[in-house]
């Protein structure tokens, strides 16, 4: 494919990229550079790069992972790149709750999308499931529910604490992730829709999600639709995965059910996702999910599959449908090629994984 194929506006896009801690640090440097490859050898777009050392390591530093001016700082950017965020001697819940959530919040992200299937050269741990029959897109409610931080502790120091926390469903935000949902499964061949819910024990926010599933659905008498409890769901995963395609599920749930459908797929390390916020009125935001892995943290060993899945999705938002679609068919005839990390079965490092893509977009992009 040579670059007159591709389409392109020869725009620069500025990306903030946020390392954060562990193998987020060295991932986010494997994406950058397969970026560039990409748009080095396409010649139609260019990625203009900044880093922003928001860390766990700057937080004990300084006391905060943001500076107070970090929401508009981001808003000046097309797109923003995550590693992962997450250190042991920083409580999980204020390295949480110091980044990436308020990013998502302040910049209206409330969609988040997981695609996941087998790569090629990926063999998943399901004995019953052919790469064919694992092919879902995964949509969470990213703004609110489980998430929403509402709640709070008193009586800390007595033997009578009470924590509470209290998950906030809102009409509004469950007609627009429904119908972003909606309008995904609309634009896939299957054209089908599984809600997942808890709405049998959780009597008031999942009641309401139910109903407003069922208002919406019928804007889309094209999309077939059914539900599952999400403790269900996990067990239709597992035993008929190829009965699944497009999922909408809610913060906590759909948080959960994806890195179930990551392990499916092969490994938590290739599965990407995408915050967005489809207005476009805000950068979104893309990361793969892994996490910051502290224990394999700058050994070279961390999978970047899942970083450069992430980086094709942001890509493709941008308006590059067919370079990003180039980037991942570079990125499976590497994995295709046997040549994976080690928790796909391999014996490859992250550089030489990064730099077997970066050749194989010089030879795909060349023909």
């Amino acid at each position: 494919m040579s670059p007159s194929h591709i389409l392109g506006t020869n725009r620069i896009f500025r990306i903030a990229c946020i390392p954060g801690d562990g193998i987020g640090i060295d991932i986010t440097k494997a994406a950058i550079k397969v970026l560039q490859k990409l748009s080095d050898t396409v010649g139609t777009f260019t990625f203009d790069f900044e880093i922003f050392d928001w860390s766990s390591t700057t937080f004990k530093e300084r006391g905060y992972y943001m500076p107070p001016d970090g929401f508009e700082q981001l808003k000046a950017y097309d797109a923003i790149y995550f590693g992962a965020v997450g250190w042991p001697d920083v409580p999980d819940h204020i390295s949480l709750w110091g980044l990436i959530l308020p990013i998502r919040n302040s910049l209206n992200q409330y969609v988040n999308v997981r695609p996941t299937r087998i790569l090629r050269g990926i063999t998943s741990p399901l004995s019953n499931c052919p790469p064919t029959s694992l092919n879902w897109v995964i949509i969470r409610e990213n703004s609110e529910g489980e998430y929403a931080g509402h709640g709070g502790t008193t009586h800390a120091h007595s033997s009578h604490t009470i924590a509470t926390e209290v998950s906030i469903f809102t009409r509004i935000g469950c007609e627009r992730i429904f119908r972003f949902a909606f309008e995904t499964a609309r634009s896939r061949p299957r054209k089908k829709l599984t809600m997942v819910t808890k709405s049998n024990a959780q009597r008031h926010g999942m009641v309401l999600w139910d109903q407003i599933f069922a208002e919406i659905k019928e804007e889309y008498p094209d999309v077939e639709v059914d539900k599952m409890l999400v403790d269900a769901m996990t067990v239709r995963m597992v035993l008929h995965p190829q009965s699944l395609d497009t999922i909408v599920a809610t913060n906590l749930h759909a948080d959960i059910l994806s890195d179930l459908a990551a392990a499916l797929s092969g490994s938590i390390g290739i599965a990407a996702s995408s915050n967005l916020d489809p207005t476009r009125e805000n950068p979104s935001m893309f990361e793969p999910i892994h996490g910051s892995a502290p224990d394999i943290a700058g050994k070279g060993i961390a999978n970047p599959v899942g970083a450069f899945w992430s980086a094709a999705e942001m890509v493709r938002w941008l308006g590059f449908e067919e370079a990003a679609n180039v980037l991942m068919e570079c990125v499976e005839n590497v994995t295709e090629a046997s040549i994976k990390t080690r928790d796909l079965g391999g014996e490859k490092g992250t550089e030489e994984v990064t730099e077997a893509v970066c050749l194989e977009i010089e030879k795909v992009i060349g023909k």
